[in-house]
């Protein structure tokens, strides 16, 4: 009973084997993922991919950075003088002009001082004209007029000095801008190492940052540069390079730059974080999807939907690969149809067929072309 059952499964592998081999099946195409029956025979069908038209893009080369900011101007403002403050012409974060007065500081002794200077000025000026209409009779000696001249220039240069000191009890900002908090009152006691305040000029803000020495000549005053910071995801900024520091760090083998910006928004403040893209070339050039772009060893190469119905593999040579696509320097020409998925599951010369989506696109794509040639 044992050798019958054997017997038996053996017949049933052998003609297994038999109908296999008699079968004519392709053994590379029964290995294939689509395949449709034909009577005896298993045939492989094209696979579904999705093409794209090659076409030229703009492809911008970059180095990347990141930078700190800084005011264009900025400065603490103090005082000249020891003096107790009388009235303050500010409030935080004003934005106040250049010349205008921020703090009055006690006078009064000087408003005294001045007063008599001015009054000794008018006397010695009345004294000059005097002696001068009676020179001019030729009844005044010409060495008193001299010296009544002297007395006036020393009248003039005392009221002068008590301005002066009058003006240093005027705190005025330097040149246009924000001021910060306000560190002082009424009454504060003043020295010279008081802080009144900060002013800082955001008109234009400065970014600097370090470059690695390598890119040294890549670089140069008035390229352009794009920047961005956490605090406006959304929004990009744009500037030149100012100015290219004359020393290279030792230890970090950069060199520092500098950058402007105009900020008339006001958006950017001093001491942000910023990373820089320094846009060193920017070109037109025949770009392909990174997807359609296939790598063995040493050799590159892409897959054309040939109008034959074949997928022809092409050798390519590429250069810069940017945000998705690969830059195409030899092995294509515009307008070739490239297969940008499902192209690793190709042979040269295997048949494919366009998903419906891929067809949608390059009618649409064909129709624009049209209306905008006619």
């Amino acid at each position: 009973m044992r050798n019958m059952v054997l017997l038996g499964l053996t017949v049933i592998v052998a003609s297994g084997m038999w109908y296999y081999i008699t079968s004519g099946v392709d053994k590379q195409a029964v290995e294939q993922s689509s395949t449709v029956d034909k009577g005896n025979y298993r045939v492989a069908m094209p696979e579904t991919v999705t093409v794209e038209a090659i076409k030229f893009k703009e492809i911008v080369d970059t180095i990347e950075s990141i930078g700190t900011t800084s005011a264009n101007e900025s400065v603490a403002i103090t005082s000249k003088v020891t003096e107790t403050v009388s009235q303050v012409h500010f409030s935080d974060g004003d934005h106040v002009s250049s010349g205008q007065i921020l703090v009055e500081m006690t006078n009064s002794e000087e408003s005294a001082l001045l007063a008599e200077a001015q009054a000794n000025l008018d006397e010695a000026r009345r004294q000059l004209n005097r002696q001068q209409d009676l020179g001019e009779k030729g009844l005044a000696a010409k060495s008193i007029i001299d010296e009544v001249i002297t007395r006036e220039e020393a009248a003039k240069a005392r009221f002068n000095a008590i301005v002066a000191r009058m003006n240093d009890r005027l705190i005025r900002a330097p040149f246009d801008g924000i001021l910060g908090f306000r560190q002082i009152s009424t009454g504060t006691l003043l020295t010279s190492n008081t802080i009144i305040t900060t002013l800082d000029d955001i008109s234009v803000i400065k970014l600097d940052f370090s470059v690695p020495e390598i890119y040294l000549g890549t670089i140069a005053e008035g390229f352009k540069i794009v920047s961005r910071s956490d605090s406006w995801k959304d929004h990009e900024f744009e500037g030149v390079i100012e100015t290219i520091g004359s020393r290279i760090d030792p230890v970090t083998r950069a060199v520092t730059v500098r950058a402007k910006f105009d900020n008339h928004e006001e958006l950017l403040r001093p001491g942000m974080m910023m990373t820089v893209k320094i846009i060193t070339d920017a070109r037109q050039a025949l770009v392909i999807p990174e997807s359609a772009f296939i790598q063995t060893g040493k050799q590159s190469y892409v897959y054309i939907a040939g109008e034959d119905g074949l997928a022809h593999r092409q050798i390519i040579r590429i250069g810069a690969r940017r945000y998705g696509y690969v830059e195409v320097l030899e092995g294509l020409e515009p307008g070739q149809l490239v297969i940008t998925e499902g192209g690793f599951k190709l042979r040269d010369k295997a048949p494919y067929r366009v998903d419906d989506a891929s067809k949608l696109d390059l009618s649409l794509t064909a129709n624009k072309s049209a209306i905008t040639s006619s």
